[in-house]
């Protein structure tokens, strides 16, 4: 009986100590304007502490850029020296997910030698609720796109399907090259073509389908 009552409190202990099971991501209010906040902060920050300073401090470790290769972030940009003047930019519409923890920016950037572009960056909530980004990438423009009177933010639907949760998303091409958050309200993809060229896809979920709201395809060397 001893012996028995033994193992029994050993079981509990066991149970007791056992780590539980992966929590799900935690829900967050979808507020446009926090990411519109963490765009400005992370202009501000590249302005006065260097460009690749403000990357790397903004990125999440698992973060993905284009060089035009894709490259691990944080691998690079510790290699990278700051440039003498930042690049700037500015947003201007921002997407966000349905549990708020997922969004995309895009909008224009300016270099100092007056040469201008567009850029898309997604960005990740981490457990305490701050954005990092998870993707950038851009483009040059021959002439910089037309800039939004108004910054606009927009939040997708948590309206679910007739049988309790949204479709499967569409092919992205690669499959299992950037998978979509947890809730697939907002979803993206980043396809690299053999050739170098490549498509960054972000899509919304209206609460009957998923709408592409940003389409940006590079040129092989851009």
């Amino acid at each position: 009986m001893t012996a028995r009552l033994a193992l029994l409190a050993l079981g509990a202990a066991a149970l007791v100590a056992a780590p539980s099971a992966a929590k799900p991501p935690p829900r967050f209010q979808p507020d446009p304007s926090s990411v519109i906040a963490a765009e400005i902060a992370f202009n501000r920050l590249a302005q006065s502490k260097g460009q690749w300073t403000a990357f790397a401090e903004t990125a999440a470790d698992d973060a993905v850029m284009f060089v035009p290769q894709k490259v691990v972030a944080k691998d690079w940009l510790k290699k990278q020296a700051n440039p003498a003047a930042s690049v700037r930019w500015s947003t201007s519409v921002v997407y966000v997910s349905c549990d708020g923890n997922l969004a995309a920016s895009t909008g224009n950037w300016t270099r100092p030698d007056g040469s201008v572009g567009y850029y898309t960056t997604i960005w990740r909530r981490d457990r305490k609720g701050r954005w990092q980004w998870i993707m950038d990438h851009g483009d040059t423009l021959a002439t910089a796109r037309a800039t939004p009177e108004f910054l606009s933010g927009k939040v997708a639907t948590c309206r679910r399907g007739p049988q309790g949760a949204m479709p499967p998303p569409p092919p992205s091409g690669k499959k299992g090259e950037l998978p979509p958050p947890p809730d697939e309200s907002l979803i993206w993809t980043a396809d690299v073509a053999t050739d170098g060229s490549r498509q960054v896809t972000v899509r919304m979920w209206t609460g009957a389908a998923y709408e592409t709201v940003i389409d940006d395809r590079v040129k092989a060397g851009s």
